[in-house]
């Protein structure tokens, strides 16, 4: 079996977590080829080293004498590879860091240098061959990511090696300028890595056990989801699960790799699968719960408005006129409500309230500020009835106000909308429901 091993900051933070790390790698001679993200927080009170540079690199275009805080990001690299036992210097390329930051070599490469640095000394310390992302990661000039070009480049420099390192988050445009994907993009990295290997399955280790049902931070110790499919994930990413970054399902999906989330720090627990598609029923109803705070919505009233041809392409026109997306778009006979991100929108309230006058001649425009959008996930829910009424049942009981409900025609996803002040306690009843209750 062919694996693709990506580690997150907090699983290479220290020595200590190299050496897991290091244990993980050799007890499954499937694990072939790894990609590091940069040293993360050793404790709470830490700094990321990604953070570090950018803040060294600011220090360094600003005028300012960085070397002393380029010094600090050099002690971290040195207490892991001094606990490592490694005969390692880099000094050399901390060298070629100040030169380029004297310089201006631009935030991207500031921020690259984390992974590029770790890359090296995972590289050493496995025995690995390393492989410097910006030579396989391909960039257009106007940093565009080259997907196909990066297959064809990657698989022709990793066909022969039984073993490699690439670092994560980084490539290279033609003029061999460091380009970076946004920030958590080591997952994508290693989506692409697995892609271009045909690997079997892509481990994504991180510091929690898998996928949760919903947030930690609002629900104590929610379940962990055993398998989800790719569509589940998508819904829910984009509603705010941040266990991966959303766009490093795609290069998978193209070849229905699995992906295996997984704890460094509990490699024996079971992780979670996230799959193609899959016979196995889920444990739940739902598979998930995510959602945001922060938006507003623009309801439009017109009379007989169902009977005028066009009516919603030009009510989305103005929005579109306005670079404005929208969210959501339930309707009624006589009404249609947009839903759009409350920050981007207050600065055009007045724009987009003209220009609907404008376009649709209204009866009235009603707006509706502080509103938050839960999502409520699961392929569970295409053979369960009712699952919408007891998601109003357990939101009246909670005494939560539904301000819109809105279901996909897939059935694998409900939207729900309130009041930003009633999300946290709309979640803790959702969950309540579908999964303290089935437990």
């Amino acid at each position: 079996m062919k694996k693709v091993v990506k580690f997150g900051g907090s699983s290479l933070a220290s020595a200590e977590q190299f050496k897991k790390v290091g244990d993980i790698i050799r007890a499954d001679e499937g694990r072939r080829y790894v990609v590091p993200s940069a040293p993360g927080k050793r404790n709470s009170a830490d700094t990321k080293v990604t953070d570090m540079l950018y803040d060294c690199y600011r220090t360094a275009v600003a005028g300012r004498d960085f070397k002393k805080k380029l010094q600090n990001i050099k002690a971290r690299y040195q207490e892991i590879i001094d606990g490592l036992n490694l005969s390692l210097d880099l000094s050399p390329e901390f060298e070629k860091i100040a030169e380029n930051f004297a310089a201006a070599a631009g935030e991207d490469y500031a921020a690259s240098r984390g992974e590029y640095l770790n890359g090296i000394v995972m590289a050493n310390y496995l025995g690995y061959t390393y492989i410097d992302s910006a030579e396989v990661i391909c960039f257009d000039e106007n940093g565009n990511f080259l997907a196909d070009k990066t297959d064809e480049v990657l698989s022709e420099r990793l066909k022969d090696l039984d073993n490699a390192v690439v670092p994560g988050f980084y490539g290279a445009k033609p003029d061999g300028s460091v380009k970076t994907f946004s920030r958590g993009g080591s997952d994508i990295t290693g989506s692409i890595v697995a892609k271009a290997v045909h690997a079997d399955i892509y481990e994504n280790w991180t510091d929690v056990s898998g996928f949760l049902v919903t947030d930690p931070r609002i629900v104590k110790d929610p379940e962990v989801i055993s398998t989800i499919t790719y569509r589940e994930l998508r819904e829910l990413s984009y509603m705010g699960a941040t266990v991966l970054h959303e766009d490093s399902i795609f290069p998978l999906r193209q070849e229905g790799i699995p992906i295996h989330v997984l704890n460094t720090n509990a490699p024996q627990d079971p992780g979670t699968m996230i799959v193609e598609n899959t016979c196995s029923k889920p444990k739940f109803t739902i598979t998930g719960i995510a959602g945001k705070k922060g938006f507003a919505s623009i309801t439009v009233e017109k009379s007989m408005m169902n009977t005028e041809i066009g009516f919603g392409r030009k009510v989305l026109g103005v929005f579109e006129d306005n670079n404005l997306s929208f969210e959501h778009m339930p309707s009624g006979i006589d009404t249609m409500t947009v839903f759009v991100h409350q920050n981007e929108f207050a600065e055009k309230e007045q724009q987009v309230i003209a220009g609907l006058h404008r376009a649709v001649q209204p009866d009235s425009i009603d707006l509706e500020s502080d509103l938050a959008l839960i999502a409520v996930v699961g392929r569970g829910m295409r053979r369960t009835r009712g699952t919408a009424g007891r998601i109003f049942s357990a939101l009246a009981h909670a005494h939560v106000n539904v301000k819109m409900i809105d279901q996909g025609s897939s059935e694998l996803n409900i939207i729900i909308g309130v009041e930003n002040r009633d999300f946290e306690t709309a979640i803790k009843a959702i969950y309540d429901i579908f999964v303290v209750a089935q437990i």
